[in-house]
Parts: C-alpha cells; structure tokens; sequence
C-alpha cells in the first residue's frame, strides 16, 4: 500500500481585496489606495511571498512547492482596478485573481446601496478583456451577486452556471475559481459551484488556508486602507484573530434564516 506524502506545506494566505481607490464612510475599509497597495505587495514579496492568483496557487501547492506563496485576489470587478491596481501588480511582479459579478458588468454596483457612487462602477465586458489579456486571472462573483444560500436550487444554479458559461464565452477562456457574494456557503452552494464546473472557490473566513481543508472554501484575510506594509505582513504570518473565524462559523446557521426570511418579504439586509 502506498501512503501519500503529507504535503510540503502548513498553510497559506490570501487576500481579500475590493477597490483600489481611497473613500471614507462605512465601506472605507473596502478601498485601498493605490500607493497603499503598492506599499503591501512590495512589503510582502520583500519578506519573500510569491504573489500569485488563486487558482495558480493551488495548483502548486498540490504539485507540491515549498516556494512561500500567497494568493492575491479583488472581488467585484470594479472600474479602478483595470486603471490603479493592473500596473500596481506588474510592478510587483504579482498575479492576481478578479472576481467578476457577471450581470452588473458596466453597470454600479447596486449591493452597496447608497455608496455606490463613491467607487461602484464596474468594469465593462471589454475592460474585462483588457484585464484577462494582462495575465489576470478572471474569476466568477456569480451573475447577480445574491446570497447564494438563501436561492431556491433554479435560482442557485442560474447565479453558479449561466455566469460561468458567459465569462467564458466572452472571454474564450477556462473559468476556475468561484468567490461567494458576501462570502455566503454552505454544502449545497459548494456542490452547485462544483457542478457548475469550477474547481475552486473563496469564502471570506479571515484566517489561513491549511492543506487539509476544503478547496471550495478557501478563506481570505482583507487588507484595509490603514494597514502598512508591516501590518500586513504581520497579519498575514500571524493568520489574523483566531476567534473571529469560529465565531462568525457558530452564528451562521441563525444569521441564514435571518437572512432567508429577509429574502421572502422582500428586506436587504445585505
């Protein structure tokens, strides 16, 4: 009998990050300024951190690297990215993922709800192209951006399948990697993004990726605006607050139905 040799690895970060660009108010943790960016990645691939997208990432740690990666992705798709965050990455040597909400490409992003406008425009499908042709790799946000596991199964496939199947139609290339909106997941979300044919897919957890855990829940730590490049490095070697995480796994199931009923009587609480 052969036994599989444990993997070459402890754990692995990611990062969470949103818009580059510099807004106040309640979603001001959301934007991290250019120069801020420029700041973090230079300072984690100055403590020896090779940046680069997710899915690339995992595929070299099941091949089985000790290099000292760490996976680099944006949700949402907006706008700044393509203009801000693009020469930012090709400065620091770096590879990312962007994941795209499919059906409000070009448009802003509704779920922000009054603050849209500080820095919710997204990108258009040709602005995704360019992101794509620059090496990025692109990534699904679903169609609309709904929690997923508050969808009846019609709906859930739709947001998992039908957003898939466009990105890679209009963009003639294999989509991979799955982030949940609003970081939202459960078994039977997972299955449906598996079904749908991705192979990966990020949650938000706030902690590191460790070998034995689930490829279709990936967490993520979220840089913010006021985090210094030594901030961030230390986030990242310490895994952040490790109650955090299991609090917010123990309130789910409640916060679900919560959110469910919010669904039927037509309130967002997201």
């Amino acid at each position: 009998m052969t036994v599989a040799a444990p993997p070459a690895w402890e754990s692995m970060p990611a990062l969470m990050y949103h818009s580059v660009s510099a807004v106040g108010g309640p979603l001001g943790d959301l934007a991290v300024p250019r120069d801020r960016l420029a700041e973090q990645l230079g300072a984690l691939a100055a403590a020896g951190y090779r940046l680069v997208g997710l899915s690339d990432a995992l595929d070299r740690l099941e091949r089985g690297s000790t290099e000292k990666l760490l996976a680099v992705t944006f949700d949402d798709g907006y706008r700044d990215f393509l203009t801000e965050a693009v020469p930012v990455l090709a400065e620091a040597g770096a590879g990312a993922t962007l994941y795209a909400s499919v059906g409000h490409l070009g448009e802003r992003a509704g779920w922000l709800g009054r603050w849209a406008p500080d820095f919710g425009r997204l990108l258009t499908w040709a602005e995704l192209a360019e992101v794509a042709a620059a090496g990025i790799e692109i990534g699904n946000h679903s169609l609309l951006h709904h929690p997923l596991d508050v969808l009846p199964p019609a709906d859930l496939r739709e947001e998992t399948l039908r957003s898939k199947e466009e990105l890679e139609q209009r963009l003639q290339r294999r989509v991979r990697s799955f982030a949940y909106p609003h970081g939202y997941n459960g078994a039977r979300v997972r299955a449906a993004v598996l079904a749908a044919g991705h192979d990966n897919a990020t949650e938000v957890g706030r902690r590191l990726h460790r070998p034995a855990e689930r490829r279709f829940a990936v967490p993520r730590l979220q840089p913010t605006p006021a985090m210094t490049g030594a901030d961030l490095v230390a986030l990242v070697a310490g895994g952040g607050p490790p109650l955090v995480p299991r609090l917010k796994r123990l309130a789910q199931p409640g916060w679900r139905a919560v959110r469910r009923l919010a669904r039927a009587t037509g309130r967002n609480l997201t």
